[in-house]
């Protein structure tokens, strides 16, 4: 038997949401429906869990549907994505940012079916470039939505130098300077430990292509990491049962050269 999927609802209005979540709930091959009203929280859902399809509303404040679509391209594991608009006139738009599907409203519960077959098809054969995310880390890069001053900033993971928690809270610190985002570093560590990432103390994680070496002090273990942009240069404290992995992570690297001292040879 197929497994139900995890699907979520975004519209920026509360009725039209009320309305998509309630039909898509009523469908037999639907297990549960998440709900967003406006991009940012969208992405914010799509990283902290899995979520196999979006049905995504176009026209919205901030990121329309269509750039939300967009982002979502660049994720390791994207979801496929459903259209559910008023409106007939973005339909080659849409399937331009690979929607599976176009739903008008208001929507027939026949035609909604219809989206989640495609749905579930598309979840049955994933496209040819569809790789495992161990494969290269480097050819697809999460995209992290930071809100500043009532602006969503569009943070990607391969700018981020190291990131640091802050209690239910992490701080990215990227090449554009430092964003506060609501995501626990538990769940960035998993999501990103196969894409370069070594979490090294409860409170860091870090990029290993910007470490620089590691030095001993005061008892303890420090991680270097250059100047990344707008983010300086910074030593980080590596708990005593991080060392050892973030040591075998540095000496796998091919392309790193620690001396026995822990500085970087040239």
């Amino acid at each position: 038997m197929t497994r139900p999927l995890t699907v979520l609802a975004v519209d920026d209005e509360v009725p039209a949401l009320d309305e998509l979540a309630y039909l898509l709930d009523r469908h037999p091959d639907i297990g549960e429906v998440l709900r967003a009203g406006d991009a940012t929280s969208a992405l914010r859902e799509l990283n902290q869990r899995p979520i196999e399809a979006v049905f995504l509303d176009i026209n919205m404040p901030g990121l329309t549907g269509i750039e939300l679509a967009g982002v979502l391209a660049n994720f390791s594991q994207r979801p496929a994505v459903v259209f559910v608009t008023a409106h007939d006139d973005k339909a080659v738009a849409a399937f331009d940012v690979g929607a599976v599907d176009y739903l008008l409203k208001p929507i027939r519960e026949d035609r909604l079916d219809q989206a989640v077959r495609r749905v579930l098809s598309a979840r049955a054969t994933p496209a040819p470039e569809d790789a495992p995310v161990t494969a290269d880390p480097g050819t697809d890069s999460d995209v992290i939505p930071a809100e500043l001053g009532g602006v969503t900033h569009l943070v990607p993971r391969d700018s981020i130098g190291w990131v640091e928690a802050e209690g239910d809270y992490a701080r990215l610190h990227a090449a554009s300077g430092s964003h506060l985002v609501r995501i626990p570093l538990s769940t960035l560590e998993t999501r990103w430990h196969n894409h370069g990432f070594q979490r090294v103390h409860r409170s860091y994680l870090v990029a290993l292509r910007l470490v620089t070496g590691l030095r001993n002090a005061d008892g303890g273990m420090l991680v270097r990491l250059r100047a990344n942009g707008a983010s300086p240069a910074v030593e980080l404290p590596v708990s005593r049962r991080q060392a050892r992995e973030l040591r075998d992570r540095l000496v796998r690297n091919p392309m790193r050269n620690l001396r026995p001292d822990g500085t970087q040879g040239d």
